[in-house]
């Protein structure tokens, strides 16, 4: 913990520059701390997000007086004088500049609401750092492009409710691909739910399907004691809550259009902006359901297969001339003694 009196110490200079967002929430008094305007000073080396919270743009740019007059302390001297010169002209600059920047007013958004304010500075900045860090596993290959096939076709800037389905036998990646998107995406969201194994859950069993009904509205409405006794009731309380927040779900292995009845039903049931989407072995089932657009899984390329097993059987992404020889030599071997 630093004391007031003290200057800017390393250890916080050390953190600013470790950081990837810079939030600097200007009040009233805030160009009153020669602290505060030692730390902007810094921040506005990087990318940073003014929030005036109290506070209009135009009177940060010209508020640096009060911390002035901290500095001026018994002892006169052109050193003294020069020093107090150079950090006016730093604070200011470092004010002006802040100041015009595209930055969150807290009287002229969401009506002066606090709380939605404060939600809404978290959602941008989410979505800000998660465009630095795509989630997709590196050791997948191959599945940065299929991610970035099925989120195209999820079309996330047009608000409407869309569902699209993932096709493909056992065994072909089709969590592991509804996963990766679920992950990239799921922060544009209100609520999100990955439901496992519909299939297996919901066989021959009504409760099964209750269930999962229950469990998409906990993890949508963030709320542990909600209840589900009947498919019907969970179909009346999806009907009637769901429709307040954009929900991102997953079905994963939808073997039945019973199923996809009970934790879909109507797209009237979801608010604008909601995206589903449905893994399967049947093509049939989407088609029933009618789905905005079918992927079908696809296996590696011969690329890629190549790229994979260099990975694990040598180390490295792609092969040497000395492996791609071994390999060949392996291949002829597997085609003369299956």
């Amino acid at each position: 913990m630093m004391k007031k009196s003290k200057r800017i110490g390393e250890q916080l200079i050390r953190s600013i520059e470790e950081s990837r967002f810079y939030i600097i929430v200007f009040s009233k008094n805030y160009a009153s701390s020669s602290w505060c305007l030692e730390e902007l000073v810094k921040m506005m080396e990087h990318t940073a997000y003014p929030v005036f919270f109290d506070v209009e743009p135009s009177e940060v740019r010209h508020a640096v007086g009060e911390a002035i007059a901290k500095l001026v302390v018994k002892g006169k001297g052109k050193r003294k004088r020069m020093w107090i010169w150079i950090m006016e002209m730093m604070w200011q600059n470092a004010l002006k500049e802040a100041a015009g920047l595209a930055g969150w007013e807290l009287k002229n958004t969401v009506d002066g609401h606090e709380s939605k304010f404060i939600q809404n500075i978290v959602k941008v900045i989410s979505l800000k750092l998660h465009s630095v860090s795509l989630r997709v596993d590196p050791n997948l290959v191959g599945m940065e492009t299929r991610v970035k096939n099925v989120i195209s076709s999820l079309k996330m800037d047009i608000k409407d409710v869309r569902v699209i389905g993932i096709k493909g036998m056992g065994g072909g990646g089709k969590t592991t691909l509804a996963r990766a998107v679920f992950d990239d995406i799921s922060v544009s969201f209100d609520g999100k739910s990955f439901v496992d194994n519909v299939r297996e859950v919901s066989k021959g069993s009504t409760t099964g399907l209750a269930k999962l009904q229950k469990q998409v509205l906990k993890d949508i409405l963030n709320n542990q004691n909600i209840d589900v006794t009947s498919i019907y009731e969970g179909k009346y309380l999806m009907k009637e809550k769901m429709c307040d927040q954009t929900a991102l779900i997953v079905l994963d292995d939808v073997d039945d259009t019973e199923q996809l009845e009970a934790l879909v039903g109507e797209l009237s049931w979801f608010k604008k902006g909601s995206r589903i989407i449905v893994t399967t072995r049947d093509q049939q089932v989407l088609v029933a359901q009618g789905v905005n657009s079918i992927h079908d899984i696809s296996l590696l390329s011969h690329e890629e297969a190549i790229c994979l097993f260099s990975r694990y059987a040598f180390k490295r992404e792609i092969p040497n001339q000395r492996m791609m020889i071994s390999l060949k030599k392996l291949y002829i071997m597997l085609l003369v003694f299956p």
